[in-house]
């Protein structure tokens, strides 16, 4: 994650501000920039609707954020005050820029609407690319701000690497599921039926793909075993037992999608084996065991949800694929939380708090009180989402667009696959 020291220089990256406001604008483009041919007639290059971007607020919105980044890429070469060592940071800010810039050009030329000659034959693949760099525009922009943060600090050098490598992998995994878990909960209904496969499916073929690579990986083979390894490596037998078992319910015997709890489960266990983790300090033992009862909880919240919310059934009811019950909500946000738990839980972190004598409860609060705005970020842009790919009809609400019991009607139907993944 890191190199050693060799010479003293400034730190070029991308500043820090510009990071949280690019992740915001870059989203926008995954989600609306899906350059579709369902509505060109037959025999005809391009469709009868107007050349015009679904919201107004699209080439504004995306020209500030590619903006900002340009300039926080010029104030991470020009600041002054503390240096830093070649690091990750800085190697991994010319990839994040060479993204930006890419998708940039991308999004100008489709938006020229060059149809006719060689470009009928290379547009297709330049949909197809700039799907894949908006997809991957989030997930590598929080890679680029933890390794802001680590740099800062000093972190997750020398034989502090593996362990750093172990917590922010899987502590983002955890955050990345509970994205995925609301993003499926709020507009996903729809991709989520026409796939013909019940979300355990999904969700228990990645348990076990991890626990595969956690089974082989967790010690090194030929050597004695130390410290965790043997807990490390039964967790990720666990994982892809389980994941196995998980794939084989997910469907019925006449083929229809069918849930069931493995994956809870496995949440569970993995939040039982964390809370019982020896741990070398008194602060690292607290803040392992909450964040393990938070992912026993999610696991709990899981099964709750599934048998006795839903019933076994996808969705609260077969006409609404919308209604959402507040349960709903418990299991992607205790997932956020156990994310930046785990991943405020390495050794180098805990040793700086507890020599800052900061108490566990106080720690373990703040990190509760990110998770609330994290969930709360995540909410509004599916909502800015679905507002402006559904808008509330009219015909379904009552003289002041709301139904009888005070709610407000949200129309999200989710038209998801083509719509939410953009083309390919």
């Amino acid at each position: 994650m890191a190199v050693p020291p060799t010479r003293r220089t400034n730190a070029s990256t991308p500043h820090s501000f510009a990071l949280p406001f690019t992740f915001i604008l870059l989203f926008g483009r995954v989600i609306a920039h899906e350059h579709h041919g369902d509505k060109i007639p037959e025999g005809e290059a391009v469709s009868p609707d107007p050349i015009i971007v679904r919201s107004r607020w699209h080439v504004p919105v995306q020209t500030l954020g590619a903006a900002l980044a340009i300039l926080g890429y010029i104030l991470g070469h020009a600041h002054g005050g503390r240096q830093f060592a070649p690091n990750i940071h800085a190697s991994f800010a010319t990839l994040l820029m060479l993204m930006l810039i890419a998708q940039v050009i991308f999004g100008v030329y489709l938006k020229l609407h060059l149809e006719k000659g060689i470009h009928g034959r290379i547009r297709r693949w330049v949909v197809l690319s700039h799907g894949i760099v908006g997809k991957a525009l989030p997930v590598v922009s929080w890679v680029q701000m933890l390794f802001g943060g680590i740099v800062a600090l000093g972190f997750c050098r020398g034989d502090h690497l593996g362990q750093c490598l172990a917590h922010f992998i899987m502590g983002s995994a955890f955050i990345g599921y509970g994205i995925i878990l609301t993003i499926l909960l709020i507009v996903g209904q729809g991709w989520l039926a026409r796939t013909g496969r019940s979300q355990e499916f999904f969700d228990s073929l990645i348990i076990a793909a991890w626990g595969c690579v956690n089974t082989f990986t967790e010690h090194r083979w030929g050597t004695a075993w130390v410290k965790n390894d043997l807990q490390h490596t039964s967790m990720g037998i666990v994982w892809w037992c389980a994941g196995l078992l998980g794939v084989w319910l997910s469907r019925k015997r006449d083929g229809r999608p069918k849930r069931n709890l493995v994956p809870a489960i496995v949440i569970a266990l993995t939040g039982w084996a964390m809370s019982a983790h020896p741990q070398n300090l008194e602060l690292s033992t607290h803040v392992h065991t909450v964040f393990g009862w938070t992912l026993m909880a999610a696991g709990a919240a899981r099964i709750v949800e599934i048998s006795f919310v839903l019933k076994d059934k996808n969705t609260l009811s077969e006409k609404d694929e919308e209604e959402i019950n507040s349960w709903q909500y418990l299991t992607p946000f205790l997932l956020y939380t156990s994310g930046l738990l785990f991943m405020g839980a390495t050794e180098e972190q805990m040793a700086l708090l507890s020599n800052h004598h900061v108490s566990h409860v106080s720690y373990i609060l703040l990190l509760y009180s990110i998770s609330f705005l994290m969930f709360l970020f995540v909410c509004m842009l599916l909502h800015l989402y679905s507002a402006h790919t559904a808008p509330i009809d009219p015909k379904l609400s009552g003289a002041n667009g709301y139904l009888s019991n005070g709610h407000a009607v949200d129309a999200r139907r989710a038209r998801d696959a083509e719509e939410f993944e953009l083309e390919g």
